[in-house]
């Protein structure tokens, strides 16, 4: 069967039932409030019973009052006809904000999620002049020109990024020396707070001599990683640098993973 809209959700719906122990007393209270008399039904010794002033009985919030006094001995019970139990699937994307309870808080755990299912902080830079590399140095590479910088958190003045967010992140370092150099091999490095905390050593075997290192590391709040390369040549070598959407040169690169 065809529908225009949501499709109706299927639901099994009872009413809360509350049984009494009956004295000799007109004089009853609820176990919920109600507005009036409307909202329960009242059954005494199998007979429904009828609402209203000058009726069978009256109600108001927790104060159920009848107009005569029952007996021990009689049954009595009430049906909240306000307070449905059901089983409900809603369709789809029909709960919005409104639906929910003003009193919750999900504030903090919105900003988690949110920060979890994020890439970011990250960013993408590359070095927009040559560099010169002294032999079997470990020199830092002076990334000085960003492409993407989600929050500001690489540093183009000291080449660093300091995600100031905990997490695992993926940090990649690209880097070509001159291909008329005499390199036979040449090493990069990720340096995580001045100290070597990864590295790639790579042995010449064609014209071009390009280095690039990728790895995952963990990054406290004020901890900060940096690019370096060394070269064995025997002289200072250069490394190329230019935009690397054009072509490949020396770029440093890292984002933080979703979830982790």
């Amino acid at each position: 069967m065809a529908y225009i809209g949501n499709i109706p959700a299927e639901s099994y719906a009872s009413f809360e039932t509350e049984t009494f122990s009956v004295s000799a007393t007109a004089n009853y209270t609820l176990s919920h409030a109600v507005t009036n008399e409307n909202e329960i039904r009242l059954v005494i010794n199998g007979v429904v019973q009828q609402p209203g002033s000058g009726k069978a009985y009256t109600a108001s919030g927790t104060t159920l009052t009848l107009s005569s006094a029952t007996v021990s001995g009689d049954v009595m019970y009430a049906v909240y006809l306000g307070r449905a139990l059901q089983t409900v699937n809603p369709p789809n994307a029909s709960v919005g904000t409104a639906q929910l309870d003003s009193s919750l808080d999900f504030s903090s755990k919105t900003i988690t999620l949110a920060s979890n299912m994020k890439n970011t902080p990250v960013f993408f830079a590359h070095a927009n002049a040559n560099q010169d590399i002294a032999n079997n140095t470990n020199t830092k590479v002076e990334i000085d020109t960003e492409i993407l910088d989600s929050d500001g958190k690489f540093d183009t003045s000291n080449n660093r990024f300091t995600p100031t967010v905990a997490g695992y992140y993926i940090i990649n370092g690209i880097a070509r020396f001159d291909a008329s150099t005499t390199i036979s091999s040449a090493r990069i490095k990720i340096y995580k707070n001045g100290s070597l905390y990864y590295e790639v050593c790579v042995f010449k075997d064609s014209e071009d001599f390009s280095l690039s290192i990728s790895q995952v590391v963990y990054l406290d709040t004020d901890d900060y990683v940096e690019l370096y390369v060394r070269q064995n040549s025997g002289s200072t070598v250069p490394i190329n640098g230019s935009d690397p959407l054009n072509s490949v040169s020396a770029s440093f690169s890292g984002f933080k993973l979703i979830g982790v």
